[in-house]
Order: structure tokens, then C-alpha cells, then sequence
């Protein structure tokens, strides 16, 4: 639509003012936007193209922005990633000793809390039960299986780990911690690796060695929390109860970003299964599944070699061979930047509007849209008033989509040979990741524009309300398509918020979903215990509920 002559003189006085304020650019380094090489290349930032069918970058993105996190891998309990990491010196970790006050001689197990730790004390009332507190003395070198990686389910939640120890899937050695684990450490010895970090109700990590890199705080005898004799059995008494629901209020404390805390990955070093260049034997194996029933099984022999290889590469490689990158923070900086505005865009979108107000809220929505693009609305990008194609396909708002999409990489990008070959997934997960926000938000951007519904250029006349219901129905498909494409854990909470006396909760292993080794599968559930009904599907996908912080407790 044509703009009218006080929009064009608002235009060029904006104009005018940018030119007078323009400063010397701080290094020679040419910007993106005067780069001869992608100015030419604007027909390849299209509007109408979305991500391939097979494309797997934004998975990798939230996989490795929900690292070590609770929540995230609460929701998604088959783990796909695995990353170098360190124990810090100074890290206090627990041990609930099963049977004496010793310290453990084989491969255990400790936690990052103790109310983890405790859950698994042995002892009566009359015995009480101990609790053995210990300190990293020295760096202590470990691996991270994210997901949700020591519930023993056969749905896969173990299949990476059996990779590391024996190169197969053996989902009959399903409870075999025992021979799992010596195999693991077995195998992480010719590393320099001393523990295995995986997260049941909450982190635990599984030591080779208690002696070459720890040392004893206290050993102290406590009273038991628990009466009955194994730590997954069902609670049988309100105290046990209350402990249970503490257990899982310390694992709400790592939910969300930054996480768990005291470990530190090396994302340099960070190996996904969802590396299509890596494992290309599962990209089939995906194809038309939801997120919730992607599996590691089905992996050719050919890419568990190179995954082993790729592993050994990261555990050996020198620090000083990586580029120095804080990935963690790449990759959320992009989701502060994002989620909460798609979020609130997409309320807007579901507001029910009459015909009076529809204008004035399409406007809304199209100030939101024009504050995410705000640092990349670049100064030549204006619909033409005379081209009827470039206003259909959108091609003048290219410029303000490259921009948007490349502004997070560019740099990182120009480092080239500097970067390993996890740098380099991580760079392309974040490209993949930007590249459609970017589009999705400047399509709808560039449809509202062109309608007249931007009231920084007004159209002569006010669009009709059945275009407006038109394009307000684009948007709301757009959003809507983006967000689950990008299925962000960020998103997950309980709606309405949780009360002061309530917590937000997702169903976790063990309480719902525990079985006799050996025995089929099956949840025990009764109406008047803790456990969830195994008919509503908790299991597979699980979903936010408040749930009681005090008396009586429940799941």
C-alpha cells in the first residue's frame, strides 16, 4: 500500500538524522550489510523457505542449551549428548553409605545434594543410617550423559552409556548398574576419566576411584529417614513421604538455566547423536517421530565407531587446541532474547477480538514483531510502492532477515580453523536456530507492513477487517508452527502459576515407574498413594502439575 506524504517525510527526517549522528565504525572490519559477497546473495534469504524436513540444528541447539538442567531432561528422558566435563576442587559430594560406615572401595555412586544421598542410607529407626560427606581435592575428570540418564527404563534412557561400555545397546542389562559401570570406567581409564555424571531424581555422579581424587569431610551417623528396606520402594509412612518430596524440591533448585553448576562442561567436546554428518544411521530412523520417541537403537556399527573416535578425540585433545568460546552462553543469549517475546506474541495471537478492536491489536502485535527486529531493521529495507511481486513475496524485507540471522554467528564464524568439530555443530545449530526464528518473525513483520497495519507508515487507508482477520490468522499459524518446531523447555510450565504453597513438578523417575528388576514393565499405582495413574501417559510425556509443598504430600 502507498504511504502518504507525512510518512515520507517522517521517513527522510528519520533518514537525515541517522546520517548526521553516523560515527567512524570502530575497526576496519566491513559489516555484514556492506559485504559485496552476501549483498549478492539475497535471493537466497527466502521468506517462503522453511528448515528441511530432516534438519536436526535445532535440536542440537536446545539439547546443549539444556544441559545439566532438570527440567529439560526431565521432559525428554532418552539423552542424546554426551560432553566432556571437570569436577572443580572444592566441590562438596555425598555418599549415603548402603551397609557401613566406610569409605566405599569399588565403583559407587555420590550426589551433588544430600537429600539425594540420604534417600539412599540403609538403616531402622533403631540402626540410623550414615552419611559420608566428601571434597574434590583435584580436578577431577568426568563424562556427562544428559537425558534422563540413570533411570533404568528400557526405552533407551541407557543406551548411550552402553555405547561407552560395550559399543551395543543391551536393554536386557537394563539393572546391571554393576557391570555397566566397571566397563564404563574400564574403558574411561586409558582417558584420564574418574566418574560419569548422569541425573536420576537428581545428579549423581558414578566414581572409578574414591581415593585418587577426593578426600573425607565427615562420616556422620543420622537418623533414617526411610523404613522400608530398598530406596525405591513405594513410601510407607508420611515422614518418608516428606522425604521423598524434599529429594525432588532440591533437584527444582538445577530446573532451568544456568543448571547445575558444579559441573563444568566443555562444550568444545560435546558429541550428539542428532550430528546427522556423524551418526547418518538414525536420521531415518527419526523420520515423522516427535522428539519424545527419538532413540539412539537402530545405530549402524559404522557410526558407533566414529562416535567412540570422536569421544577419544575430545577426552585426549589439549585445552589449548579450542577456541575459547563460552557456548553456553551463545546459545543462551539467543533464547533471552527470543522466548519471552514469541511467547507474549503468541498470547496476543490468542486473544479474542472484535471487529472494532482488531486494527489497533493487529498494531500491537506488529510493534512486538518490529521490537524483536529492532537491531537489524536496516535502513534500505522498505516495501517498494510500485512492485506488485516484491510486496508478494516479501524480497525487500530480505536484508532485514539476513541481518537478524547471521548477527549472533558472523563473528564466531570469521574464526574458521580455529574451532573443533563440536564448535563447529554447535555454530551450525545456532545458525540453523536463528535462521528460522529470524525468518518466521521478519515474514511477519514484512505482511504487516505491506497490509498497513505499521503505524510507523500509515497506508492511506485503513485495511479492511477481513484482511486484517487474515493476516492476524497467517500470524497466529506462523508463531504457533515456530514455537513447536522449536520445543523449548523454556515454554514448559504449569499454567496457571503455582501457588506459594505449591511447587511446578514433572513426573520423574523413579516414583511412578518403578518395576522388580527382571519383571515386565509396570507402574505401581494405587488411588490412595503417591504413584501416577500409568494410564494417563505420564511416563512417556510428561507434563507440568503444581503439586502440595506440605501435608498431604502428593505426585
Amino acid at each position: 500500500m502507498l504511504f502518504t506524504r507525512k510518512a515520507a517525510a517522517v521517513w527522510l527526517s528519520l533518514a537525515l538524522k541517522r546520517v548526521l549522528t553516523a560515527q567512524t565504525p570502530l575497526s576496519s572490519h566491513t559489516p555484514s550489510s556492506f559485504d559485496p559477497e552476501i549483498e549478492s546473495d539475497l535471493g537466497q534469504w527466502n521468506l517462503d523457505e522453511g528448515p528441511t524436513v530432516n534438519a536436526t540444528g535445532h535440536l542440537v541447539f536446545e539439547t546443549a542449551n539444556s544441559l545439566l538442567q532438570h527440567w529439560a531432561n526431565t521432559r525428554h528422558r532418552i539423552g542424546h549428548t554426551m560432553v566432556p566435563a571437570t569436577i572443580p576442587v572444592g566441590t562438596v559430594l555425598y555418599h549415603g553409605a548402603l551397609t557401613s560406615p566406610h569409605l566405599p572401595t569399588a565403583l559407587d555412586w555420590v550426589a551433588v545434594e544430600p537429600e539425594h544421598s540420604t534417600f539412599f542410607c540403609r538403616g531402622t529407626n533403631e540402626t540410623g543410617c550414615w552419611l559420608l560427606t566428601l571434597t574434590v581435592t583435584r580436578p577431577m575428570k568426568v563424562l556427562y550423559f544428559d537425558g534422563n540418564s540413570a533411570a533404568k527404563l528400557p526405552e533407551g534412557t541407557m543406551d548411550t552409556q552402553d555405547l561407552v561400555a560395550w559399543s551395543e545397546m543391551k536393554p536386557e542389562r537394563v539393572w546391571n548398574e554393576k557391570q555397566r559401570i566397571k566397563d564404563m570406567c574400564k574403558w574411561g581409564e586409558k582417558y584420564g576419566v574418574n566418574g560419569f555424571v548422569r541425573m536420576e531424581m537428581n545428579f549423581e555422579i558414578v566414581i572409578c576411584n574414591f581415593t585418587s581424587h577426593m578426600e573425607v569431610v565427615s562420616l556422620l551417623k543420622l537418623e533414617s529417614t526411610r523404613i522400608s528396606a530398598h530406596p525405591l520402594d513405594p513410601p510407607e509412612d508420611p515422614d518418608t513421604t516428606r522425604h521423598v518430596f524434599e529429594l525432588m524440591h532440591s533437584a527444582s533448585w538445577r530446573e532451568n538455566y544456568p543448571g547445575e553448576t558444579r559441573i563444568m562442561l566443555d562444550y568444545s567436546g560435546l558429541v550428539s547423536f542428532y550430528d546427522t554428518a556423524l551418526v547418518p544411521s538414525l536420521v531415518p530412523r527419526r523420520a515423522g517421530l516427535d522428539r519424545w520417541d527419538h532413540r539412539v537403537a537402530g545405530i549402524s556399527p559404522e557410526d558407533i565407531e566414529r562416535v567412540r573416535d570422536r569421544l577419544a578425540q575430545a577426552l585426549t585433545r589439549p585445552p589449548s587446541t579450542t577456541s575459547g568460546i563460552d557456548w553456553k552462553t551463545v546459545l543462551r543469549v539467543v533464547v533471552d532474547r527470543y522466548a519471552s517475546r514469541l511467547e507474549f506474541i503468541q498470547h496476543l495471537l490468542n486473544l479474542t477480538l472484535d471487529d472494532g478492536s482488531i486494527f489497533d491489536h493487529a498494531r500491537q502485535i506488529q510493534r512486538q514483531l518490529r521490537n524483536v527486529l529492532l537491531p537489524y531493521t536496516v535502513f534500505a529495507a522498505l516495501p517498494p510502492s510500485t512492485s506488485v511481486a516484491a510486496n508478494a513475496t516479501n524480497s525487500w524485507a530480505a536484508p532485514v532477515f539476513r541481518e537478524c540471522a547471521v548477527s549472533h554467528t558472523a563473528s564466531i564464524a570469521s574464526r574458521g580453523t580455529t574451532l573443533t568439530p563440536s564448535e563447529h555443530l554447535l555454530l551450525q545449530a545456532v545458525r540453523e536456530t536463528t535462521h528460522e526464528i529470524c525468518r518466521v518473525v521478519t515474514k511477519m513483520w514484512a505482511s504487516g507492513m505491506n497490509l498497513g497495519v505499521d503505524a510507523f507508515y500509515p497506508p492511506e487507508q485503513r485495511p479492511e477487517v477481513g484482511h486484517i482477520d487474515t493476516l492476524m490468522g497467517e500470524w497466529k499459524e506462523d508463531v504457533t508452527q515456530l514455537i513447536s518446531w522449536l520445543d523449548w523447555s523454556v515454554w514448559v510450565k504449569c499454567r496457571p502459576a503455582c501457588g506459594m504453597e505449591e511447587m511446578c513438578y514433572l513426573p520423574t523417575w523413579p516414583f511412578g515407574f518403578v518395576r522388580t528388576p527382571g519383571a515386565p514393565l509396570q507402574a505401581q499405582w494405587d488411588s490412595g498413594s503417591l504413584w501416577p495413574d500409568p494410564d494417563k501417559g505420564e511416563w512417556k510425556r510428561p507434563q507440568p502439575k503444581c503439586i502440595r509443598r506440605r501435608e498431604p504430600y502428593g505426585f
